[in-house]
């Protein structure tokens, strides 16, 4: 699939089948998230995969409610077969901008404009998202409830220097999916609302 292809078709799925996925695009997918851009090359992620019917029940399990009478979103979600957390490590890139080529030997979290460690696992994240559209699947990002938080580092022994960002849920669409969501009821925001030349409030070339 041509790259804008990948990017006009990506979309969050919340249907799945309960036909399996190919490893090998997992595999690939992963690859794919560790060429993300990350500060000082610093690659402080880690990404827990759970593709077993056993691993993604206790995920649902330890992040949900109601899972014997789950709602029409939960239960397309459970659907799933595959379910990755991308984590990210603020103590990796603290101390890798401590190393003599960056110097910042106080480690002062204060240092940075914006939490890169978070982001960076996040732009790994899209590339997981944008590999599961180039192979035909489905996939959604989302949360973990704070309240959720500690039961699944539990049941999956996420240490405390590792944050999950979100959860990728990957597998194929369900029969007579179709778009769910926020843009169902809201519109594509225009370009010319969101980009600014040269001035904030220009939107024409100088």
């Amino acid at each position: 699939m041509e790259f804008q292809e990948v990017v006009r078709r990506r979309r969050m799925v919340r249907d799945y089948s309960d036909e399996p996925v190919d490893p090998a695009v997992v595999d690939r997918a992963l690859a794919n998230a560790v060429r993300a851009p990350s500060a000082g090359f610093s690659q402080g992620w880690a990404f827990l995969v759970l593709d077993t019917p056993e691993d993604v029940g206790r995920f649902w399990a330890a992040a949900a409610d109601d899972l014997d009478e789950p709602d029409s979103w939960l239960a397309g979600m459970m659907g799933a077969p595959v379910v990755i957390l991308p984590c990210s490590s603020k103590r990796t890139y603290l101390e890798r901008y401590g190393e003599e080529d960056k110097g910042w030997t106080d480690l002062d979290e204060k240092r940075w404009p914006m939490p890169f460690w978070h982001m960076d696992a996040a732009m790994a994240s899209l590339l997981i998202l944008q590999t599961a559209t180039d192979a035909g699947l489905g996939s959604c990002f989302i949360g973990i409830p704070p309240d959720k938080e500690a039961a699944v580092r539990e049941a999956f022994g996420i240490p405390d220097d590792h944050d999950p960002v979100g959860v990728v849920t990957i597998g194929h669409r369900a029969e007579g999916e179709v778009p769910s969501g926020s843009p169902r009821t809201r519109r594509r925001r225009d370009l010319g609302e969101l980009v600014h030349r040269g001035r904030w409030g220009a939107t024409v070339r100088p």
